[in-house]
């Protein structure tokens, strides 16, 4: 009782404690979470020019851009293909909006009429567009309530009919933006005779090369400090997107040798009959095996992971592994088990033969509903075309000439050749039709059904006979064993735990485990070799992940990846270590460039060459659209360089891209002026007017205000 009352006498006291603590948990999670003190919303993919993504909506548009590529892009493409069309939509609209470009009522009904004047819903007895039928079919659809009515070969609904009226809104506010846009864009006669000028005004030059080459990179010192100014100077070409470097190991779930030993022993076992107790009749049985199998089609479709093909194959079918060996078999011979791709298999020679390798056969094809290519004109149901080609049949086996029969054949390509086909054992036709005319003799002819409809088949030659084999093929995948998935998983948790208090690499070097490095950009999916694994990059960006920390990931059809976070870099510049790759070579080139300045003597290029070591050269007919210096390369300084010389006069050193040059001017062609200048104006004209919508909206997107949100929501 008396401690009740010290609690009662300090409940101010405890009330303070606890609205301290609450406070501080929800101040926590909010530092956590900074997205709750900046207001940002995880419901926003991004917000351009002050306009968002919903999330929601995004997903939708992302599913069902999916379905309608069927499978084809993975989801992060999906995603990225979505917010390239919105982020696109949103930056024109506010340029649009800015400048007040709209769809006004009457240039709708222009635009509505332009798009369905050729629909007969819309036209009246004349066949002249009628927009009172236009918009008795608005006003229908709007009273349907969101149910379908047919227009044309589609079926649509009020929703779906608005979208469409929006689309061609905005594809002709978008057309008539990109008009203003190119109606001023072009060239002028100006322009159009230094175009011309560039191409045929010619200089011919001596010069002298002095490599960067004949000073070693030793001699040359470049400092952190100067990478780090050379990166600031060109901040363009240095900028960084945030990365993180991530190290992994791959635990693959692969048979094991012992795996693979008992499948093999397992096939061969295939071969012996085998003793088995019956349930149903309370006996023991003898179950064939493939040795004394009479159904060999069912044994084989009853023991293996592939069916059985009844076909005769040649040499060029068989398994390349395997061919030289199967096609020397004797009837009833085995080969095996031998590997082939995923699979074990083994082979029994069933028969052989020779066959041909290229026929040529004649045909009628009788068409039926239904039928692979059968267009509306094709009438019959598939038992009146069976009718039909058993009566040609019969009429040719009568004595009619085939020839005479041709008109009834739906294949117009062949008759154009009296009906006649000619084609190898690789040819892609139906394999009813292959099988017919490769498996019988010359001469041969009957009916035949195809994909097609129904064929009567005539074989008329058989040319190059080579020995083909039929084999019975029993396969069993390549898979592990349930204990070598459970060896695998147990490996993978050994190195996980050891990885918390030990060395990465040195454990992977112990387990003969290859460390592999990559670095991730936020965006992106893949790992090469194990294809899309988001997962993965989503975690090694996550705030809750540091440096130092290692995670297990499960990798589809693969087995398991342990990765570790080597390093995270903010946006921004390049570390020194990264730009030095190529920021280097350029800062010891300008280096170079001005020691070879300062040692250069003479006044003329082979004063300067002789001077030098070098060989003094010529290029002739250099002209200033083409920046590669005969013997040197693309060299677009000295080119210019070169144009801003009178003829005779000597050039000042010129830090070149291989070096430094000297050049003499020796010749100038001046080119022959045009009397009119037009057709080069109007050329450069359309050349930029095609370019402007691209530059344009590349324009427009870089000076949009985007704030971009994937990585932190849905992605």
């Amino acid at each position: 009782m008396a401690v009740l009352n010290k609690i009662r006498q300090r409940s101010l006291i405890l009330i303070l404690v606890i609205a301290l603590a609450l406070f501080s948990f929800v101040i926590g999670d909010l530092f956590k979470n900074s997205d709750s003190l900046t207001g940002s919303s995880q419901d926003v993919i991004a917000t351009i020019n002050g306009t968002d993504i919903n999330r929601v909506e995004f997903q939708q548009k992302v599913k069902n851009y999916q379905d309608r590529s069927g499978g084809r892009q993975t989801s992060t493409q999906s995603m990225n293909a979505i917010y390239n069309q919105e982020v696109r939509k949103i930056v024109q609209q506010s340029e649009f909006d800015e400048l007040g470009l709209s769809v006004e009522k009457d240039e709708m009904r222009d635009l509505l009429k332009i798009s369905f004047s050729s629909y007969p819903e819309f036209q009246d007895a004349n066949g002249n567009f009628d927009f009172n039928r236009l918009n008795a079919f608005i006003a229908n659809l709007k009273d349907l309530n969101g149910d379908t009515a047919p227009l044309g070969n589609f079926l649509v609904n009020y929703e779906s009919w608005t979208s469409n009226e929006q689309t061609i809104a905005a594809n002709a506010i978008q057309q008539t933006y990109y008009n203003l846009i190119k109606s001023g864009v072009g060239a002028t006669i100006s322009e159009a005779e230094e175009e011309y000028l560039g191409d045929s005004k010619t200089v011919d030059i001596k010069y002298v090369q002095i490599p960067y080459t004949t000073i070693d990179d030793s001699a040359v010192e470049v400092s952190k400090s100067e990478i780090t100014a050379y990166m600031k100077e060109h901040e363009d070409t240095y900028k960084s997107d945030a990365t993180t470097e991530v190290v992994y190991v791959e635990f693959k779930e692969g048979a094991s040798k012992a795996d693979e030993d008992k499948l093999k022993a397992d096939l061969i076992a295939l071969k012996s009959d085998r003793e088995e107790y019956n349930e149903n009749s309370k006996n023991t049985e003898t179950i064939p095996g493939f040795d004394s199998a009479t159904d060999i089609e069912e044994f084989v479709n009853s023991n293996s992971a592939t069916k059985y093909n009844d076909a005769f194959l040649r040499e060029g079918q068989l398994p390349t592994i395997a061919k030289d060996t199967l096609m020397k078999l004797n009837v009833g011979g085995y080969y095996g088990p031998y590997k082939d791709g995923e699979y074990y298999k083994l082979s029994k020679l069933i028969a052989a033969k020779q066959l041909p390798d290229s026929v040529k056969v004649r045909h009628i094809l009788v068409p039926h509903i239904g039928g692979q290519r059968a267009d509306a004109s094709i009438t019959k149901t598939p038992e009146q075309a069976k009718a039909t080609a058993d009566s040609i049949f019969a009429a040719i086996k009568g004595g009619t000439k085939f020839m005479d029969l041709l008109e009834l054949s739906s294949d117009k390509v062949s008759n154009e050749k009296d009906g006649e086909i000619e084609f190898d054992y690789l040819a892609g036709m139906a394999p009813e039709f292959k099988a017919y005319a490769f498996d019988n003799k010359e001469g041969d002819i009957d009916v035949v059904q195809t994909s097609f409809g129904y064929h009567i088949i005539e074989i008329l030659e058989q040319k190059s006979f080579n020995k083909a084999i039929k084999l019975a093929t029993v396969s069993t995948k390549i898979e592990p064993s349930d204990q070598t998935l459970q060896d695998v998983f147990n490996k993978m948790s050994k190195f996980e735990i050891a990885s918390k208090d030990g060395d990465f690499n040195a454990l992977a070097k112990e387990r003969d485990l290859v460390v592999k490095p990559i670095t991730f950009k936020a965006l992106d999916e893949t790992i090469p070799g194990l294809g899309s694994q988001r997962e993965v990059v989503r975690w090694s960006f996550d705030s809750d992940t540091e440096v130092g920390d290692f995670k297990n990931f499960t990798i589809s059809n693969f087995g398991y990846i342990v990765a570790k976070v080597v390093e995270k870099r903010e946006a921004g510049l390049m570390s020194t270590e990264d730009a030095s790759i190529t920021a280097l070579p350029e800062i010891r080139k300008e280096k170079k460039a001005k020691l070879i300045r300062e040692k250069i003597s003479g006044t003329s290029v082979d004063a300067i060459a002789q001077n030098q070591g070098q060989s003094a050269r010529t290029a002739a007919a250099l002209t200033i659209n083409n920046t590669t210096l005969s013997g040197a390369g693309a060299e677009p300084k000295v080119i210019g360089s070169a144009f801003g010389l009178a003829q005779g006069a000597t050039s000042k050193p010129i830090d070149g891209q291989k070096g430094v040059y000297v050049i003499e001017v020796k010749k100038v062609t001046d080119a022959t002026k045009l009397d009119n200048y037009t057709a080069i104006m109007n050329r450069l004209s359309s050349e930029r007017r095609n370019s402007a919508q691209t530059k344009v909206y590349t324009a427009l997107e870089d000076a949009a205000e985007i704030e971009d949100n994937r990585a932190k929501t849905v992605y």
